[in-house]
């Protein structure tokens, strides 16, 4: 099947073989045509199967004929991150080059001022976050009336990151008789619910069991332990053939120190995590997709609608919290029909995270053998003889020490004259602590006799504690 087989116009269909595509894929085959036929449609895929042109290439022929009206979009696009929202718009700059349509794109970590003046001058298509777009609609500077067409992309994302109530709001706000479009690569409960909420009569298309396996992904899992980590991943990253790759960690500051780590010993690396302005985003970004640097240690905010060109690995440095993660992360390879490979390291506390990967994906990660049985726990044999050093290394200091002092004490006495006059030196310092010694001594017995007196009442039968001055008084 090929894309002029879709019902697409003319316009479009050129802009699509500029970019260099010939043949849909199958979602965008099965997504395509039930969009241009104005139904409700929920679309499962896997990520990096075409999932954002099966919507983004209709809706530029459906939004083709209409007017556009200030501060009134007549299509919105919810995209749970800043990234995959870029992502979006360019999309529609490639594939919409063809066609006069107006776009505007609404993310946080940017100034309001652009973004408010080009709703006012009116836009077809709005591609926005919840955030930003809940924020300047309370702000009155955005009416969602007039809006046609919703497009939810990522919904899974938007569950996992507590928008679901925020789009559910959005929903109330839009008109009830509009197109909605929900795309998402796992399905869970809550997903289910807002689809059966919000969606009317909608045609269900999944391509692929929801986070199956992606069979053109060799995924392994590597057994180690904290410590070992970073090694194993030095090794792999030079033995394994690496073109570009992207590293996934749980932790914002274990995305910071691994980029530093891998700078220090040679390599060339950049991050990207939530704590990164919008602007330092794109730069490190564009870095990367420019080949200026080859691996990007990455957060989760980087896990969806990342969309580069030739990943040929993926290393989830921590195992994901979420197995839905997993499937996201080791979408970033494999995209396109391309081939990829995935390591996941594994210590004994990923124990319960790994099952719950391997259970949602139904595929049991084999043990990638680093070196012959290296990966299994390289760190776990240096963290041994470490700690056995030092236990060897503690008995010796202790026994020197210990050793050193009698030698000192039965040291002969010293020929040369300087050391003969030292000992005389000290004399005088001997003798007063002698006295002081004796003093004590004498002081000691009488308080032994005071001590006795009790003792003896005691023998007669008598009281036995110490005796008040109160009962030496006489009455007479």
């Amino acid at each position: 099947m090929k894309f002029a087989d879709l019902g697409l116009s003319d316009e479009l269909l050129k802009s699509v073989s500029e970019a260099g595509y010939d043949e849909p894929t199958p979602i965008q085959a099965q997504a395509i045509p039930s969009v241009l036929m104005m139904r409700d449609l929920i679309g499962i895929a896997q990520t990096g199967t075409g999932k954002t042109a099966s919507f983004v290439l209709p809706m530029i022929d459906i939004l083709a004929h209409g007017r556009r009206r200030a501060r009134m979009p007549r299509s919105l696009i919810l995209a749970p991150t800043r990234e995959l929202a870029a992502q979006v718009a360019e999309n529609f700059e490639k594939y919409g080059k063809n066609q006069d349509l107006s776009m505007a794109l609404l993310i946080g970590g940017v100034q309001m001022g652009d973004q408010v003046k080009a709703l006012d001058e009116g836009v077809d298509v709005l591609i926005a976050t919840p955030g930003r777009l809940m924020d300047l609609f309370e702000r009155g500077k955005i009416l969602l009336t007039g809006c046609e067409l919703l497009v939810i992309d990522e919904a899974d994302r938007m569950l996992d990151m507590g928008f679901i109530p925020d789009i559910e709001n959005i929903c109330t706000k839009l008109p009830p008789n509009r197109q909605t479009l929900l795309f998402s690569a796992t399905m869970p409960g809550p997903i289910k619910k807002l689809a059966d909420k919000f969606l009317s009569n909608p045609k269900t298309i999944e391509v692929s069991r929801a986070a199956s396996k992606n069979e053109n992904i060799e995924q392994f899992k590597v057994m180690t332990t904290s410590r070992g980590k970073r090694d194993v991943l030095k090794e792999l990253l030079r033995s394994d053939d690496i073109n570009t790759a992207i590293i996934f960690a749980n932790r914002k500051t274990t995305v910071r120190d691994l980029n530093k780590q891998l700078q220090r010993d040679g390599f060339k690396t950049g991050e990207i995590h939530g704590d990164m302005d919008q602007s330092a985003r794109l730069a490190e970004l564009a870095l990367f997709k420019e080949g200026k640097i080859n691996i990007l240690c990455a957060s989760d905010v980087a896990a969806r609608g990342l969309d580069v060109k030739g990943v040929s690995h993926v290393f989830n440095y921590d195992t994901p919290w979420h197995p839905d993660d997993y499937v996201h992360r080791v979408g970033r390879t494999g995209r396109a029909g391309a081939k990829g490979r995935a390591f996941t390291f594994v210590t004994k506390e990923d124990a319960e995270a790994i099952e719950n990967v391997e259970k949602l994906t139904s595929y049991v990660l084999p043990v990638f053998e680093l070196g012959g049985a290296k990966s299994q726990a390289p760190a776990e044999k240096q963290v041994e003889s470490q700690a056995e050093a030092e236990a060897e290394a503690k008995p010796k200091r202790s026994r020197s020490r210990s050793k050193a002092k009698p030698r000192e004490e039965a040291a002969p006495a010293p020929e040369a004259p300087a050391e003969e006059e030292a000992p005389k030196a000290r004399k005088p310092r001997e003798k007063s602590a002698a006295r002081e010694e004796r003093a004590e001594r004498a002081a000691r017995p009488a308080r032994r006799k005071r001590d006795e007196e009790p003792a003896a009442t005691a023998a007669e039968g008598g009281w036995n504690g110490p005796v008040p001055d109160f009962l030496n008084v006489s009455a007479v």
